[in-house]
C-alpha cells in the first residue's frame, strides 16, 4: 500500500487507491510521499514502478507469501502514481481490458501491431 495512505476501512480497491492519489497528488502544503513522487516527473515514477516489478518478481519465486503480498501492494500504488503522472485513468486501463478480454488471448496478440 502507499506509504502515505490511510484507509478508513482495512480493504480498499483500485479506484478508491487512484482516488487517494489523486487527492494527495494535488494537495498543496502538506507533506505527501505521492506528491513528491509525482514532482520528480514521469520518469522517476516509472523508475518505481520498474523496481517494485521486480521486487514483485523475486518475492514471487521465494517462500514467503506476505512478501507477495507486501511486493504486489507497493507495486499496484506505484503503477496507480504512474497512471496520475501521465494522466492516464484506470477507466482507460479498464476499457483496454474489456477491449482485450472480448476474444483469446492469442487472437488479441495477433492483432497488435509488429514493431
Amino acid at each position: 500500500m502507499a506509504k502515505d495512505a490511510k484507509p478508513d476501512a482495512g480493504r480498499i480497491d483500485l479506484d478508491e487507491l487512484a482516488a487517494i492519489v489523486a487527492r494527495r497528488a494535488a494537495g498543496e502544503g502538506e507533506a505527501s510521499y505521492t506528491r513528491s513522487l509525482i514532482a520528480k516527473g514521469v520518469a522517476k515514477c516509472a523508475q518505481k514502478l520498474g523496481e517494485e516489478a521486480v521486487e514483485t518478481a523475486l518475492a514471487a519465486v521465494g517462500p514467503d507469501t506476505k512478501a507477495v503480498v507486501s511486493e504486489g501492494a507497493d507495486l499496484l500504488y506505484h503503477f496507480v502514481v504512474l497512471l496520475q503522472a501521465r494522466g492516464v485513468s484506470l477507466e482507460d486501463i479498464y476499457a483496454e481490458l474489456g477491449r482485450r478480454t472480448s476474444r483469446s488471448g492469442l487472437e488479441e496478440k495477433a492483432s497488435r501491431p509488429k514493431g
